[in-house]
């Protein structure tokens, strides 16, 4: 713009010519006859440079950003994640942050893969608020790819957070993730904010009013705190956690996450709720976790007794020696009609009589599933071993690997020996002695008696039961050099002469 009113001022009041002028200020004849034909330059199209560091991280990128179109919407890579895979796997080209990013940019708005979103920034005092939210994501647990739903609680003050993932959303999950949130922070906020979820809302009503359900309204007593609810269709009020459930899914579930199980996973998402309070928040000072410290001492202290999270019934046991839980039928060592008592919590289903824990089972959130253990069935089992064979209980251990191929090699041995009747019956006889001793130690008397080529039940109990030798004492070392300081014992003979009787000579 300068220029041009150079340009036209030398033409007006200087030279006067448009050679001159460009000759004056070094230009193209065109450029002055476009300066004189107007004061505004047009616009120009930007000429295409040659990139040639990013050309040769542009297959990379575009490996990650196909890839991403079949990953979960919110699970593909952001450019600053692919910034810093390319710093981490390719350290050859070493490209700046804002080149890949203008370069991402340009080939998600050609894919259709880009969308911004605007938040509006808001002031908490410490320990006033938290917000909560369930997202889904997707991780390999023991070789299977699924989706998990994960809870996370955010603090609004100091910007930390708590994640943890369950099979579903269900209610016990719900109020299990905030007693270990809370555990996590050191305490409990004075308000927590919701979308209307389930877990807590039977009904909206109108306005902010909500008709909440029982055992939040109790779970909300305990720990007092206080609780909002979101607009329905407003997640906006609500964005701190939304922020947070995205920039902790960019980071820590990209790529996806591989676990043995889902204890695995949760330990992995702990350590990366820790390894963040390290993060600095835009616009502060201190790290999330320096924050998370002064943030402790406002919030509510924990009560003194826990709250029960488990939800209760009563059911009878069936013919079939089963408790039912909603649709699926747990296996219980009770006499058929007996009325249990079932704790339902989010990992497990506990059978419980007359004070007494009996059965622990993993909590199946299929429907009209069979969730049976073969040691409920042996005292039945003793007086019918021949449904043993064709059992559902056996069959689940075989595909739980409780039931491994020596138990039926050492069970064929009993059957040659003793016949199939008596056989089984002495198998069931070494089930029964696995429960007192425990499954590993059977296991091993059953494959050490494989391997002596023995198949006789009274020499696996003795194996089982007889206690595991004693390792031998350590032999005496030799002093060496340090034998010069070896010195006798002290002998006590010279005290014999108080035990004389009074008067006698000494």
């Amino acid at each position: 713009m300068e220029l041009f009113e150079e340009i036209r001022r030398e033409y007006e009041f200087g030279v006067g010519t448009i050679a001159g002028v460009a000759r004056k200020f070094g230009v193209h004849r065109r450029l002055v006859r476009e300066a004189l034909g107007g004061a505004v330059p047009r616009e120009r199209m930007a000429t295409a440079r040659a990139r040639p560091k990013t050309g040769a991280a542009a297959a990379f990128i575009e490996e990650i950003l196909e890839a991403d179109r079949r990953a979960p919407r919110k699970q593909r890579h952001t450019a600053r994640r692919i910034w810093a895979r390319l710093r981490q796997e390719h350290p050859e080209w070493p490209l700046a942050e804002s080149t890949v990013r203008q370069y991402v940019r340009g080939r998600k708005q050609a894919l259709g893969l880009w969308r911004r979103e605007t938040f509006v920034p808001q002031q908490y005092g410490w320990g006033e608020e938290a917000q909560v939210d369930w997202y889904e994501a997707v991780a390999e647990v023991d070789g299977e790819r699924g989706a998990w739903q994960v809870f996370s609680l955010r603090s609004m003050a100091s910007g930390a957070a708590f994640h943890r993932a369950y099979p579903r959303a269900t209610q016990q999950a719900f109020l299990e993730g905030h007693a270990l949130a809370f555990a996590y922070f050191g305490g409990a906020f004075r308000r927590l904010r919701y979308d209307n979820l389930g877990a807590a809302v039977q009904k909206v009503l109108r306005g902010h009013r909500r008709e909440e359900t029982a055992r939040f309204v109790a779970f909300r007593s305990h720990w007092r705190f206080a609780s909002a609810f979101c607009t329905p269709g407003a997640g906006h009020e609500k964005g701190g956690v939304d922020n947070e459930v995205g920039t902790f899914r960019r980071t820590h579930w990209v790529p996806v996450p591989v676990a043995k199980n889902l204890a695995d996973l949760n330990e992995q998402l702990l350590a990366a709720c820790r390894a963040d309070e390290a993060r600095v928040l835009a616009g502060r000072e201190q790290p999330v976790g320096a924050a998370l410290l002064l943030e402790r001492g406002h919030l509510l202290p924990p009560p003194d007794a826990p709250f029960d999270l488990a939800e209760t019934d009563f059911p009878t046991v069936n013919s079939l020696g089963c408790v039912r839980v909603r649709t699926n039928a747990y296996s219980a060592p009770l006499p058929a009609g007996t009325r249990a008592e079932v704790r339902v919590l989010p990992a497990t289903v506990e059978v419980w009589h007359a004070g007494q824990r009996v059965a622990v089972h993993e909590r199946s959130y299929s429907r009209y599933q069979e969730v049976l253990d073969l040691e409920h069935y042996l005292d039945v089992l003793e007086r019918k071993p021949g449904a043993l064979a064709g059992s559902k209980p056996l069959d689940q251990w075989r595909r739980l690997g409780r039931w491994p191929a020596s138990y039926d090699r050492f069970w064929q041995g009993l059957i040659d020996r003793q016949g199939r009747s008596a056989g089984t019956r002495a198998m069931i006889d070494l089930l029964q002695l696995g429960r007192r001793c425990g499954p590993a130690r059977l296991r091993a008397a059953i494959e050490q008696a494989g391997a002596l080529g023995c198949t006789d039940a009274a020499a696996v109990r003795h194996l089982a039961t007889t206690p595991a030798p004693r390792p031998a004492p350590p032999a005496l070392a030799d002093l060496g050099a340090l034998g010069r300081f070896e010195r006798p014992l002290p002998t006590l003979g010279a005290y014999d002469r108080l035990l004389l009787p009074t008067g006698a000579a000494r």
